[in-house]
């Protein structure tokens, strides 16, 4: 038998790292990773932390998805007392993951955050009820997981375009290497969806 000598974890206190975005209620978080010989371990949710750090959420359900590169998915949002915060993050692979506010009140109405996540970074993201979500794989596949705090109703389900000006999503794949359902493909535009107040 071999025994490796690594880190005794919980000999440290495994904290995450909250970091706000320019947008109010959007937060990146960012694990503590511990490596060795072994392999790595981190926590990847905490309740009292987080709740701490981004507030109150009774997430319900956990989903995966697993796609392949220039897959695109969305930009998904489910409407009125439907809405559904999500945290979300890569288990394989790397995506370009992005949330648009969709609140009319909120000054930032419109914005969007985007980031990269990544088996190799493990950033994890959480987007409030009130946005629309949406990923583009970046690498040959990605395993994508998160996190929601309301069921889902195909019935209250909506899309806006991945690319419509008004939000000026910056995706870095060519629209002709994209594979998108079709249902993404006929979505609203912002200025004809329906809204959050």
């Amino acid at each position: 038998m071999k025994i490796l000598f690594g880190v005794d974890y919980y000999s440290y206190i495994c904290t995450m790292k909250y970091s706000n975005t320019k947008i109010e209620g959007v937060v990146i978080i960012e694990p503590k990773v511990f490596n060795d010989a072994r392999g790595y371990f981190f926590e990847a949710f905490k309740k009292e932390e987080f709740e701490q750090n981004v507030g109150q959420i009774d997430f319900i359900q956990e989903n995966e998805s697993k796609s392949s590169y220039g897959v695109l998915r969305g930009l998904h949002y489910q409407k009125g007392e439907y809405s559904q915060a999500k945290l979300v993050r890569v288990i394989k692979g790397r995506v370009l993951d992005v949330a648009v506010d969709l609140r009319k009140s909120s000054p930032t109405f419109g914005q969007h955050v985007s980031i990269e996540l990544s088996d190799e970074n493990k950033l994890q993201f959480f987007i409030p009820r009130g946005f629309a979500h949406g990923f583009l794989v970046l690498s040959e596949e990605a395993v994508f997981t998160y996190q929601v705090d309301n069921i889902y109703a195909p019935q209250q389900e909506a899309s806006i375009r991945f690319d419509d000006p008004a939000l000026g999503i910056n995706w870095p794949i060519s629209e002709e290497n994209l594979i998108m359902s079709e249902k993404d493909l006929n979505a609203l535009g912002l200025a004809d969806a329906v809204l959050f107040d």
